[in-house]
């Protein structure tokens, strides 16, 4: 029998530690959910909190002071914190996507330095930040090295997420502040280009499978060209008859459960991947939804998970938690998400009461008559 649309939106809740919270120290929860969106600092500590029971912050602190978990430019030439025995294969999959979106942008190529040239930057800037070092460090050796040092600035924005470099750490309420400082992560591939797009594959399977070659595309913003030819390759993977006659791909050992597993209302972080993961977003997002979740600007809410679908979205405010239900919620409902407001409200407490403040403005188009305040 096919899957039906409620058993792989389940298959992702499960996948993603959203049917239940688990246990697992947060490496390994790190590792079962493959990347956390981490544009936002506060993100990766709302998207733990969420799948982790008890989640205390300070524990993620420490996987990032210990470089356990690090954060990077990877899937969709965006930030993500990962685990950091993943980075080599995500980071060696993405390198033709992010050779191609940083060495074609028109403000490295006013630049005119070639690729060749920056590239040739690449093993002296290994070394050199092998403490955490500011952009402003960093930017005045590529100009020492560059026969044009006034391209500096454009130069190495596109090597920092070119080459293997982390974010630094810091002291800030989220680990990671403002004004990022940048490490070496002295981490080469051992694989070559084909078998870590492979890896990557089989990464992202393993935490929102079952799912189409389009979606795989979507997650990682990979080029057909590159993705068929791994997709042929790969005689561990199995297909699974999906909704409509759609053939999807999953691993072997990926669970699939009923679709009439209960899911409990969640406060999703802003960016959450479990979002973006899809070229249907209609897995998670109700279509009739997407534009009050997914702004023209690209920016994704905070959203409301009920029954394991996008409901509303929340934001912090002076009183409490602000949810806004895109269509009325039941009793037990509103129950559910009030105690998950009152303990999200003690972790945002210590460390940054207000966080996602500065994207109020999307509130001013939300629906009428359907926002409490949570305690």
């Amino acid at each position: 029998m096919p899957l039906t649309e409620r058993q792989l939106n389940r298959a992702t809740l499960s996948r993603q530690l959203l049917l239940a919270r688990t246990d697992a120290p947060v490496g390994d929860a790190v590792r079962r959910v493959v990347a956390l969106q981490a544009q936002e600092p506060g993100s990766p500590y709302i998207a733990l909190w969420n799948r982790v029971v008890g989640f205390d912050p300070a524990d993620l602190d420490a996987a990032f002071q210990e470089h356990e978990i690090v954060k990077a430019t990877l899937m969709r030439v965006t930030l993500h914190a990962v685990h950091v025995d993943d980075y080599p294969t995500l980071h060696q999959g993405m390198q033709e996507t992010l050779r191609a979106a940083r060495y074609n942008d028109r403000r490295f190529l006013d630049t005119g330095v070639t690729p060749q040239d920056a590239d040739s930057l690449m093993p002296h800037l290994a070394e050199y930040p092998s403490e955490p070092r500011s952009k402003d460090e960093i930017e005045a050796v590529v100009g020492d090295r560059l026969s044009a040092p006034q391209a500096a600035s454009w130069v190495w924005w596109a090597l920092r997420q070119v080459g293997s470099f982390w974010h630094a750490p810091s002291s800030d309420a989220w680990s990671f502040g403002p004004r990022p400082m940048y490490v070496s992560t002295r981490i080469r591939a051992s694989d070559g280009r084909d078998d870590a797009v492979q890896g990557l594959i089989r990464r992202y399977l393993s935490g929102f499978g079952p799912a189409s070659a389009q979606d795989i595309a979507q997650f990682a913003l990979l080029r057909q060209s590159t993705l068929q030819p791994a997709l042929r390759e790969m005689g561990d993977l199995i297909e699974v008859d999906g909704p409509n006659g759609r053939v999807l791909m999953d691993v072997s050992d990926g669970s699939i459960p009923d679709e009439d597993t209960p899911s409990p209302p969640r406060l999703m972080a802003m960016w959450d991947s479990t979002l973006l993961a899809y070229k249907d977003r209609s897995r998670i997002i109700p279509d009739r939804f997407r534009k009050m979740v997914i702004r023209r600007n690209g920016d994704v809410l905070p959203t409301v998970l009920v029954d394991g679908y996008v409901a509303g979205v929340w934001r912090p405010v002076d009183d409490g938690i602000e949810v806004t239900a895109f269509e009325p919620f039941d009793d037990e409902t509103w129950e559910e998400l009030t105690h998950e407001a009152s303990t999200l409200l003690r972790m945002l407490a210590e460390r940054d009461p207000k966080t996602y403040s500065r994207y109020g403005r999307w509130w001013a188009d939300m629906p009428d008559g359907h926002a409490r305040i949570l305690q």
